[in-house]
């Protein structure tokens, strides 16, 4: 994959706006590309909120695309691994697609073996998001989407009312504010898939990404990648990011865990929890020197490494995204929640607002 020319700087923070086709619905999707002094670019459309491309430099100032995507909408509608979406109602797997709230048991749809993933058949990645409000400034831009999920929407209880606003700041971070508010007690679990690759080459594996992540534990699961209850040390296991270390040392471990997600597919418990907003972990390509910070109010984070790429996605230019062309940091509660009393609650009642932010902030080394 060639390096982009990195447009002339006109010191101005932009949007710009376009089409970006039509659904098999017939619904029109936009297209928003959000650009900054630096001319770091990030490109949405309003199918699934998907950030289709984020264009950074590389320590010589060379621009590339640093996360999965695809060439067109059509391949977003019938073949997305989530590459890039938003994530609704829940993010994550809620175990044999069931839960319990005041009483009642509701069921969801199953979608990832036993269990539901990522908000079931039609989640929020698969929905055309309102544009709410588009803002510029002089030292950010910042693009506002909605979503109302209906009450009983995939099984999920409640009129979900949801309010995704990114905003790309002058200091080269990329913000993600998460609001919703619901008429009924439901659950809510919200956060960002894109699969990041900060070489700029898709071509080539994430193993030689220096990754760190403040946790002292993990969340174990089950052979359906189900939470068993309890959490593990990362002491002395290849889930141990607590110094920087490449993620292809200790991908292939004889460990239980390793084995269960083919590579890891693991929340994190992120450390100092009761500080709220709080820099989490980083993720650096030694080659280009691309560096990428975490910031979150969130528990947890999943980090995934592509494991279920195959070959058979089309990588935009030619060729396929092959196993671990990207991986997620996924910052949000840890999976099956709301089966699991003992972790935080992922609960939202009437009275309340869900808000939680996520930042990732770009540099390099």
């Amino acid at each position: 994959m060639k390096n982009k020319v990195a447009p002339k700087k006109d010191n101005t923070m932009q949007i710009e706006k376009s089409s970006y086709g039509t659904t098999t619905n017939n619904e029109k999707v936009t297209q928003f590309i959000l650009r900054n002094r630096d001319d770091i670019s990030v490109t949405i459309i309003t199918y699934g909120g998907i950030i289709t491309e984020i264009l950074t430099p590389d320590s010589e100032g060379r621009m590339d695309n640093v996360v999965l995507g695809f060439d067109n909408l059509e391949q977003y509608e019938k073949e997305n691994p989530f590459f890039g979406a938003l994530v609704g109602r829940y993010g994550n797997r809620i175990a044999k697609g069931k839960f319990t709230l005041n009483d009642t048991e509701y069921t969801l749809a199953v979608n990832n073996g036993e269990n539901s993933l990522h908000g079931g058949l039609k989640g929020f990645d698969k929905v055309v998001w309102i544009v709410e409000e588009v803002k510029e400034s002089d030292s950010f831009v910042s693009l506002k989407l909605s979503y109302l999920s209906k009450d009983m929407d995939e099984g999920f209880p409640g009129n979900l009312n949801t309010v995704v606003t990114y905003t790309l700041n002058k200091d080269n971070s990329l913000d993600i504010l998460y609001e919703a508010t619901t008429d009924k007690t439901t659950v809510v679990n919200l956060t960002q898939h894109s699969y990041f690759n900060l070489s700029g080459d898709f071509s080539k594996t994430i193993d030689d990404h220096k990754v760190e992540i403040d946790a002292d534990q993990i969340v174990p699961v089950d052979r359906t990648l189900i939470p068993l209850g309890n959490l593990a040390s990362v002491e002395n296991t290849p889930f141990d990011f607590r110094k920087p270390k490449l993620i292809g040392d200790g991908i292939d471990e004889d460990n239980e865990q390793m084995k269960l997600g083919a590579g890891y597919d693991h929340c994190w418990v992120l450390n100092n929890q009761e500080k709220g907003y709080r820099s989490v972990a980083k993720a650096l390509h030694p080659n280009s020197g691309r560096l990428m910070e975490v910031l979150t109010d969130q528990p947890g984070m999943q980090l995934y490494t592509g494991n279920f790429l195959d070959g058979t996605l089309p990588m935009p230019g030619g060729g396929a995204y092959v196993k671990r062309s990207g991986f997620c940091f996924e910052t949000q509660h840890y999976p099956d929640s709301p089966n699991q009393p003992q972790f935080p609650s992922t609960t939202l009642e009437p009275s309340e607002k869900y808000m939680t932010r996520t930042t990732y902030k770009f540099s390099v080394q």
